[in-house]
């Protein structure tokens, strides 16, 4: 038989350096995985706003206007500025007409990057579109039957250059 003793108690669970120790590691971890999730987030929102910054969207929307046009225009009217500053194309307005009649130039005005509509005879503009804002720098070329665009952006916070090639069909 036992005999238990006066002053002895028998005790179960952990101590209070054992908790100790136990609260101290799970801190770690959790600090640890905050710092990965705070560090994700920040990449996050930083990736999305590269990818639709303003831009980028103003770089798409010259690259598919400059290939819609240049589709459309005659190969064997087009205009370019020595320097490559600008590029006119000469397109029909409807597919009835027999002869080219209407024209559409690409130009950088300050640092925006307009396209200016309109007819030959007589010469008379109908419309001028701001493609896009924020441009450092725009030169155009011919190359055969197809013109290219080399068209850099920046908006302080980053540069694009995008470059856009289009055969001229008709």
């Amino acid at each position: 038989m036992r005999v238990k003793k006066k002053h002895q108690k028998l005790y179960s669970g952990f101590s209070i350096i054992e908790l100790a120790i136990a609260a101290i590691a799970t801190l770690i971890v959790l600090s640890a995985v905050a710092v990965i999730l705070v560090d994700s987030q920040r990449g996050f929102n930083g990736l999305y706003g590269s990818i639709n910054s303003e831009i980028i969207t103003d770089s798409i929307t010259a690259k598919n206007r400059f290939d819609y046009v240049v589709r459309q225009s005659k190969a064997d009217n087009c205009q370019i500025d020595s320097s490559g500053h600008w590029l006119e194309v000469y397109y029909y307005r409807n597919v009835e007409s027999e002869s080219i009649d209407s024209y559409a130039r690409f130009y950088l005005n300050s640092d925006d990057l307009l396209i200016e509509y309109g007819r030959l005879n007589p010469r008379q503009t109908t419309s001028v579109e701001t493609l896009c804002s924020n441009v450092t720098e725009c030169c155009f070329k011919k190359v055969g039957r197809s013109a290219q665009m080399l068209l850099t952006l920046n908006d302080g916070l980053q540069t694009i250059t995008t470059v856009s090639s289009a055969v001229m069909h008709n």
